[in-house]
């Protein structure tokens, strides 16, 4: 990837995904980590994201699968052109797990494994109707 293309593609936050087993592994850390300061902003039953209520893009995900049927990715990096990073990371040669796709909550990712063999969840959040 030239600098003008990293230049275009912001890197908006990289967050590490904890792996849990079941409800009371989710409501076990939201205990722990809420007694740190981290707020619940998500829940979709699979997936939990806390975060600090001062800075925003301070989180944690605690995933019980990685969306339906998937491995839990270790960590997820939001970035501001998931069609840009996935298009990178092909010409880069770099080994994809999981299409680049839309989810139907709201986002578009794509599952790609690191140098060390971490598994790596790319994302953007979808533009809001009417939004950019």
């Amino acid at each position: 990837m030239s600098e003008t293309e990293a230049e275009m593609n912001e890197v908006r936050r990289a967050v590490p995904n904890v792996a849990v087993d079941g409800e009371e592994s989710l409501a076990a850390n939201r205990a722990f980590y809420g007694a740190l300061g981290f707020e619940e902003v998500m829940d979709l039953g699979w997936v939990m994201t806390m975060a600090s209520p001062t800075r925003p893009t301070a989180q944690i995900n605690f995933i019980e699968q990685g969306g339906p049927a998937l491995v839990v990715p270790d960590m997820s990096v939001e970035v501001s052109d998931v069609d840009a990073a996935y298009a990178a990371m092909l010409a880069a040669g770099a080994e994809i797990v999981r299409d680049l796709r839309n989810e139907t909550w709201g986002v578009r990712r794509f599952f790609v494994r690191d140098p060390q063999g971490k598994v790596v969840n790319v994302v953007a959040h979808a533009a809001a109707p009417g939004g950019s």
